[in-house]
């Protein structure tokens, strides 16, 4: 790493990889490709569309790092496009030839360039987001989440289980979601906090971000 300083990071490059490597694991499994047009949970977007939105994510988390000055460019100016009203908007689109088992593929190699990206970046280097600038950890931290929820949306709606991993999901609410106390599971709160269930005494939540607001600069 050209960053010794990104090992004692709350969230790094390696725990984007966990959380890749768990999605992959989890939705590998399914037996058909029309399975994939269902809708993902609670979402408005298919399995497949949603999928396709991960490693959308991802990429783009990425490309803000192989800037000289992330902070000067407000947007990579990809041109984005949606293959139906109603569908994301994205730069990424899998094969359909190849199935599932190739849009995992896509996902796995742009999750790998974000793990790299930010794990090579200078740690105090801010990228913008339309919820504040944020830093390689932030980054980090981000596709974590979003690997983390979307694989459980996708799990939903192919009608299997896809809870995040405790400790991914633990470091995820530390470094995002400093207004979430934690109670029962990390699971189960990251998916409280990113209103997919609603938990004892926490009706589910129709609006929600995260704070990607550099640790050291939060105000105690």
């Amino acid at each position: 790493m050209a960053n010794s300083d990104v090992t004692d990071a709350l969230v790094s490059g390696t725990h984007v990889r966990e959380a890749v490597a768990h999605c992959v694991r989890t939705l590998s499994a399914t037996p058909s490709a029309d399975d994939w047009s269902a809708l993902a949970g609670g979402l408005e977007w298919t399995c497949w569309e949603t999928l396709e939105h991960l490693a959308d994510d991802l990429l783009t988390y990425a490309l803000r790092f192989g800037l000289a000055r992330p902070m000067d460019v407000p947007r990579v100016p990809l041109r984005i496009s949606s293959e139906r009203p109603g569908g994301p908007a994205n730069v990424v689109f899998g094969d359909r030839a190849a199935g599932p088992g190739g849009l995992l593929t896509v996902v796995e190699a742009c999750g790998g360039l974000l793990a790299t990206a930010v794990d090579n970046a200078v740690p105090t280097t801010l990228a913008p987001h339309v919820f504040g600038a944020s830093d390689p950890e932030g980054f980090a931290a981000m596709g974590v989440v979003e690997t983390l929820v979307h694989t459980y949306d996708i799990a939903r709606g192919l009608g299997y289980d896809g809870a995040p991993p405790e400790d991914l999901s633990r470091r995820a609410l530390g470094r995002l979601f400093p207004d979430v106390a934690v109670t029962d599971s990390a699971s189960s709160t990251l998916l409280w906090a990113t209103g997919r269930i609603e938990m004892p005494g926490r009706p589910r939540r129709t609006h929600w971000r995260w704070y990607g607001e550099p640790l050291g600069r939060r105000s105690s």
